[in-house]
């Protein structure tokens, strides 16, 4: 399997994970979950968000959760945040939407990670690629991208 930026990074901070490839095909984070054969609540989708100030955050939430935008915004101190527009991701992270990663953007954002990843000895986020992830322990991926932990979703998804 080609090695992505995200494990070059990982490799080069001496950071032990995990690579997966599934079917490109998939793009949702449920399907990827069960691509994985893995709990839903172990594999995590990035989301890039915009605060009413102009400033982006990055937001790491299991897939098949909902990021709750006013929980968000209170987290990083801003009156409102709304999800950014797809066409703005690349440009913005150098991630193409099914593939976007926390670790490695063009630029490091503020980054919340749902708390319940403390829960568990390794989660999964996004290699940087469509149909690649890396298994990573929480505490190593928030020590990468200087991350927060916090209640970020819905209530009725826990």
């Amino acid at each position: 399997m080609d090695k992505t930026n995200v494990m070059r990074i990982l490799d080069q901070k001496k950071i032990a994970y995990n690579q997966f490839n599934y079917d490109q095909t998939i793009v949702d984070g449920v399907s990827v979950a069960a691509a994985l054969d893995e709990n839903a609540d172990h594999v995590f989708k990035t989301l890039v968000t915009v605060g009413n100030n102009g400033v982006h955050f990055v937001f790491v939430v299991p897939v098949a959760c909902n990021l709750n935008l006013k929980k968000a915004a209170k987290i990083v101190g801003v009156k409102s945040i709304d999800m950014i527009k797809q066409k703005e991701l690349l440009p913005l992270t150098g991630y193409i939407h099914g593939g976007c990663s926390p670790i490695g953007m063009k630029k490091l954002f503020r980054t919340v990670i749902h708390e319940s990843a403390r829960g568990f000895n390794t989660i999964f986020v996004s290699a940087g690629r469509v149909g690649y992830q890396v298994e990573i322990n929480a505490n190593s991926l928030s020590a990468v991208i200087q991350a927060d932990f916090a209640e970020i979703i819905d209530a009725e998804h826990i």
